[in-house]
């Protein structure tokens, strides 16, 4: 069978759910600030899950959305405080710790990317913070070509590996939320030097959609979805409070869409936005009960069957 490295599941809705604290356009930031045992706690728990990647909680804290949401001097003690708690959820445990790239100014609003001087100039700032802390770039939710150059282009000075998740139209995996084309994504991506090329953040159906054109750039792929009804009412510097969660997408409904992008050659499976600990241990045990080897990093052997 296949080596599959296991990401770990959605951070800021598994806080929101656990958290005192009402939604803020901080979202995850703000709980980090004021409860990040919360955040440690939910990193601890996507390991005993059996995720072998964890993603910092950085998700929120870019330049642009510190000066808009919060201050400007946030930014790097932040970034600094993902990386602690990362690091102390991650204790002894042999797990790969991602950096985050996410988008700049908010999540499914292509259009308000900003140029790509712009995006690479921030996105230069985020990797100068986490680069020397993790093991991987993980580019999130992407949701234009300027993004997933500006992204990719950044993260690849650092010489870390980078994997680049991009968000698609919901009922048409094939495209971008911008429109744009995804093959087109993942091509870019590849050349500004990706080493391997997701989905993320959209419906698990879109998903599986758009598995093939993430594979026709040669690239290991894979994929962590949501599970939310639309993204439609989320507004930019707003809260996630109006977005509704789907009641079919339980444990045991995810681990088969994320069985099927296994079986259509992805390596890379996990969660995102309400796929918390327990989805990622019905994947991980339903991978091992497949045959599969849950793995941190690509091997020499990765996607290939042994």
């Amino acid at each position: 069978m296949s080596e599959i490295i296991l990401l770990d599941g959605g951070m800021g809705q598994e806080l929101i759910h656990r958290s005192k604290q009402p939604p803020s356009p901080m979202w995850s930031a703000s709980v980090m600030m004021h409860e990040p045992e919360i955040v440690e706690a939910v990193h601890r728990d996507y390991i005993h899950a059996g995720a072998k990647v964890l993603t910092l909680n950085s998700y929120s804290v870019t330049p642009e959305r510190m000066a808009r949401d919060a201050q400007d001097d946030l930014f790097k003690p932040l970034q600094a405080k993902a990386i602690e708690i990362a690091k102390a959820a991650k204790g002894d445990n042999d797990i790969t710790i991602a950096g985050c790239l996410p988008p700049m100014m908010a999540s499914y609003k292509p259009e308000l990317v900003p140029d790509y001087d712009a995006c690479k100039k921030s996105y230069s700032a985020i990797v100068a913070e986490e680069k020397d802390h993790v093991d991987v770039f993980l580019c999130e939710t992407l949701s234009t070509l300027v993004e997933v150059k500006a992204a990719v282009s950044a993260a690849a000075e650092s010489g870390k590996p980078v994997w680049c998740g991009m968000t698609v139209v919901d009922g048409d995996g094939t495209k971008l939320r911008s429109g744009e084309s995804l093959a087109e994504a993942a091509a870019i991506a590849k050349e500004a030097g990706a080493s391997a090329v997701l989905i993320n953040c959209s419906w698990p159906e879109s998903v599986t959609q758009g598995l093939s054109s993430l594979k026709a750039c040669g690239l290991p792929f894979g994929a962590y979805a949501n599970g939310f009804t639309s993204i439609d009412a989320l507004d930019a510097g707003g809260t996630v409070s109006g977005l509704k969660v789907r009641k079919d997408l339980t444990s045991e409904a995810y681990a088969e869409h994320a069985k099927a992008w296994v079986k259509a050659g992805a390596t890379i499976v996990g969660g995102c936005c309400e796929v918390g600990p327990a989805h990622i241990a019905e994947l991980a045990r339903c991978l091992e009960a497949d045959g599969h080897t849950i793995v941190k990093s690509f091997s020499s052997k990765i996607g290939k069957s042994k």
